[in-house]
C-alpha cells in the first residue's frame, strides 16, 4: 500500500500547527506560528481571523515543503473553542475581529438575560452556566456594536459562530458552513438533549437560529480542501474537534469516568460520562465530547481562564522569569512554609465560582515572601483549580478521581505535575507526546478512513506521578487555597 499522510490543523489561543502524521500514526513533523494577541485598554482580548486564516496556509506550506504533496489524504482540525466572530457569507469577509474566549467584555449581556429570569432555563438545556465565557453573549455583542453586522444577519447573509466553521468555510472556499457536535455544545445556544440549535435561548440572545451552522458528527466529512492549491488534490476535512474534546479522545478517554486535563493558556478539565447527560450541580458544566459514527458521548468539563497564562504574566509582565522553563528550579527554591497563594482572577473567576467580577490577588503574604514564593505560587495555583475541578465533577458523576491523563506544555514542569498528584490526590500520567489537542483529530480522520484501527489509541507512552505529601499537609494546602478564593469572590 502507497504511503499516507495524514494532517492535523491545530488552532489554538496562542497560534497555530499544523501536524504531519503517517500511516502508522506517528506524528512526524510540526509547524506552528503564532498570531497577534489584541488586547485593548479595556482588556478586551480579540484575534484577528484573517491573520489565523493566513497562517493556517502557511504553516500548511511549510509542513508539506519536503514529502510528497499527493500521498496527503485527510485533514483534521481542532480549535480554541469559545472564541467567536462572525462574516458576511457573501463576500466572506469577518465583521470585526473575534473575540477570543477569555474576554468578558460581554458581561452586560449576560446580565441582562439573567435579570429576564432565564438563567436556570439555558442552564437546563445547554448544561452551561450563563456566561460571558461562552459564544452566545459574544455573538450577541458583535451583531449589537459591529457596524452592519445586524442588518446582514437581518438578510441571512451573516455566518457567526467559532474558529472551527470559519476555518472550515475558508478552506473549502465557502462551500461548506459547518460546526461538529462539540463545538455547538460550547456556544451556549445548543440544546445538548434535543440536539439542536434551541430557537428560544438563540432569541433571548437576539441570534437567528438559522444563521447558526450546521451541526454535523465530529468524524463526518466537511467538506474538501487544497489549501489554496497547495496540495495537487481535493482532500476531504474528515473530523472537527474543540481542542479540549480532541485532547480527550487522543487520551483515549472513551469510557464513562476517564478524565484528563489540558494545560493551555487555560485549562480544560473534562470527564467521560457516557451516552447519558448528567446536569452538575457543582459548578462544572455539561457538554457533548463528540457525535461519532452517530452516537452522542457526553462530559463534565470545568474551565479555567488562566493556567498557563499565569506562568507567561510572570515572565512578561513581572519579568520575574525569562523562560517558563525557570519556574521549576524556582518553585523547589521557595521558602516550604510560606503560605502564599496566587487567585489568577484577571478575568474573573470561571468554573466552580463562576464569578466574572471576581478580581486577582495575592493572598498570605510574609516577610520570607520574595521572588522565588511569587513563582511557586504562579506555579501551584494551577494545580488547584484543576483540583477544584476534579473535586467538583466527582460529586457530580458519584466517582472519585483516581487517575488524571493531563497534556500541554506546562507538563513538562516535573514540579507542577508532582504537586498536581498530591494536592488532587489523584496519580497523574503525561503522554510522550505535548500535541494531543491534535492528535484527537487526527487519530479520528485515521479511523474515518481507515487508515488504521483502534489499536492507535495504544500507541503513546506515558510518565506517571503518584501521590507523595501526607494528607495532613494536603488538607492544610487546599483549605488555605479555598479561604484565598473567596476573598476575591464578589457573588
Amino acid at each position: 500500500m502507497a504511503e499516507k499522510y495524514i494532517i492535523s490543523i491545530d488552532q489554538s489561543t496562542q497560534g497555530t500547527k499544523a501536524l504531519l502524521f503517517d500511516e502508522s500514526g506517528s506524528l512526524i513533523k510540526r509547524t506552528d506560528k503564532s498570531h497577534e494577541q489584541i488586547i485593548n485598554d479595556k482588556g478586551w482580548v480579540s484575534h484577528n481571523p484573517s491573520e489565523i486564516y493566513k497562517n493556517v496556509i502557511e504553516v500548511v506550506k511549510k509542513l508539506t515543503d519536503d514529502i510528497e504533496r499527493i500521498k496527503v489524504v485527510g485533514v483534521g482540525i481542532s480549535n480554541q473553542r469559545e472564541t467567536s466572530l462572525a462574516w458576511d457569507k457573501v463576500t466572506g469577509e469577518p465583521f470585526g475581529n473575534a473575540i477570543v474566549w477569555q474576554c468578558s467584555r460581554a458581561v452586560d449581556i449576560c446580565e441582562r438575560v439573567e435579570n429576564m429570569g432565564k438563567a436556570e432555563d439555558i442552564r437546563r438545556k445547554t448544561g452551561m452556566n450563563l456566561s460571558p465565557y461562552f459564544p452566545a453573549s459574544k455573538i450577541a455583542w458583535i451583531l449589537e456594536n459591529i457596524e452592519g453586522a445586524k442588518e446582514k444577519a437581518d438578510r441571512k447573509e451573516i455566518c457567526h459562530g467559532t474558529i472551527d466553521s470559519w476555518l472550515v468555510y475558508k478552506l473549502t472556499d465557502g462551500k461548506s458552513y459547518k460546526t461538529d457536535y462539540s463545538n455547538a455544545s460550547r456556544t451556549q445556544l445548543f440544546n445538548i438533549f434535543d440536539l439542536k440549535w434551541d430557537e428560544e435561548i438563540c432569541g433571548l440572545f437576539g441570534i437567528d437560529s438559522e444563521n447558526m451552522a450546521e451541526v454535523c458528527d465530529s468524524d463526518s466529512c466537511f467538506g474538501e480542501t487544497d489549501f489554496e492549491g497547495i496540495l495537487p488534490h481535493k482532500v476531504p476535512i474528515h473530523s472537527v474537534l474543540g481542542d479540549s474534546h480532541g485532547s480527550l479522545f487522543g487520551q483515549g478517554c472513551l469510557k464513562p469516568g476517564m478524565t484528563k486535563s489540558t494545560y493551555g493558556t487555560g485549562s480544560s478539565i473534562m470527564m467521560n460520562i457516557g451516552e447519558t447527560p448528567v446536569l452538575s450541580t457543582h459548578g462544572v458544566v455539561t457538554s457533548l465530547a463528540w457525535s461519532m459514527g452517530g452516537k452522542v458521548n457526553y462530559v463534565l468539563e470545568g474551565n479555567l481562564n488562566y493556567t498557563g497564562a499565569v506562568i507567561t504574566w510572570l515572565k512578561d509582565d513581572l519579568k520575574l522569569i525569562q523562560s517558563p522553563g525557570e519556574t521549576e528550579t524556582l518553585a523547589k527554591e521557595a521558602v516550604q512554609d510560606d503560605s502564599l497563594y496566587l487567585i489568577p482572577a484577571f478575568s474573573g473567576l470561571g468554573a466552580p465560582y463562576w464569578d466574572s467580577r471576581a478580581a486577582a490577588a495575592m493572598v498570605g503574604m510574609t516577610r520570607t515572601t520574595g521572588k522565588a514564593e511569587v513563582v511557586r505560587a504562579g506555579v501551584e495555583c494551577i494545580a488547584y483549580q484543576i483540583t477544584d475541578i476534579a473535586k467538583a465533577m466527582s460529586e457530580d458523576a458519584g466517582v472519585k478521581v483516581k487517575e488524571l491523563r493531563v497534556d500541554g506544555g506546562p507538563t513538562r514542569n516535573k514540579y507542577l505535575m508532582q504537586f498536581q498528584s498530591d494536592i488532587a490526590d489523584a496519580v497523574v500520567q503525561v503522554p510522550d507526546s505535548e500535541e494531543l489537542s491534535g492528535i484527537g483529530p487526527a487519530y479520528a480522520v485515521g479511523l474515518a478512513l481507515g487508515v488504521w484501527d483502534d489499536n492507535i489509541f495504544g500507541k503513546l507512552n506515558r510518565i506517571k506521578y503518584e501521590p507523595k505529601m501526607e494528607r495532613e499537609i494536603r488538607d492544610k494546602k487546599y483549605t488555605g487555597w479555598k479561604t484565598a478564593v473567596h476573598t476575591v469572590l464578589t457573588n
